[in-house]
């Protein structure tokens, strides 16, 4: 695939913020996630975005995700403005029905061995897009032959802002993309899979509420590990 102009630049720009502490963004140093916390809301539901979800995520080990799901008023839904047909995909691969007014589902992630390695970072928005990094080395004597990724733009929403009682980390945006080793060689001689790409922020989205989460799976939708950024100050 070739991508715009602009989407390259916003690639080329992540390695040089990443070396600037107030526009630092990545999972290093930050506690791997061991519980997936999926909160679904149908955007026809306005009060479902400002009750207390049923489901309270405690601790930093917890990857949190708001989805919103089309409705059936389309863009007259009280939160079209965040839906998603992403939201749609994944309720399907969970095999759930689409919420007549919210569900959440509760997973939970392995911990990966310590000869592992999972990173996702990112860089400042250039123009619309934020170039994203994602990284997997497997654990010694395990060389996976394919695997699932899934990285997702999510949009951090502070409690009390925007209507919202607690903080969301909206999602924005996602990527779906398989890692085969007979089709791509691991990019470095430690092995692994490598994936850079730039991410179209959506209309609306602020900038600098952006992080990346990410998964891997097995080929056959086992659970591999996950990982979030953190933004430093200033960001």
């Amino acid at each position: 695939m070739r991508y715009p102009l602009l989407t390259l630049l916003a690639c080329l720009a992540m390695p040089l913020a990443m070396a600037q502490p107030r526009a630092s963004c990545s999972s290093d140093a930050q506690p791997k996630p061991t519980v997936l916390v999926e909160r679904f809301l149908n955007a026809d539901c306005a009060s479902c975005w400002a009750e207390p979800p049923a489901v309270a995520a405690a601790g930093r080990d917890a990857l949190v995700l708001d989805w919103i799901v089309p409705g059936t008023h389309g863009e007259d839904a009280p939160l079209s403005a965040a839906a998603t047909p992403d939201a749609l995909e994944r309720l399907r691969s969970l095999g759930r029905e689409v919420p007549q007014r919210s569900d959440t589902f509760v997973s939970s992630l392995p911990t990966l061995p310590t000869t592992a390695l999972l990173r996702v970072a990112h860089g400042p928005a250039v123009a619309d897009y934020v170039g994203a990094h994602l990284r997997f080395i497997p654990p010694h004597g395990k060389t996976p032959r394919r695997l699932q990724v899934t990285l997702l733009m999510l949009e951090e929403i502070p409690p009390g802002t925007e209507g919202s009682p607690v903080t969301r980390h909206l999602v924005r945006n996602v990527f779906r993309g398989v890692w085969d080793a007979r089709g791509q060689r691991p990019p470095q001689e430690r092995g692994g899979w490598l994936e850079i790409r730039p991410m179209r922020i959506p209309h609306g989205a602020q900038p600098e509420r952006l992080r990346m989460a990410a998964w891997v799976q097995g080929d056959g939708g086992d659970w591999v590990g996950a990982a979030h950024t953190y933004c430093g100050t200033g960001h």
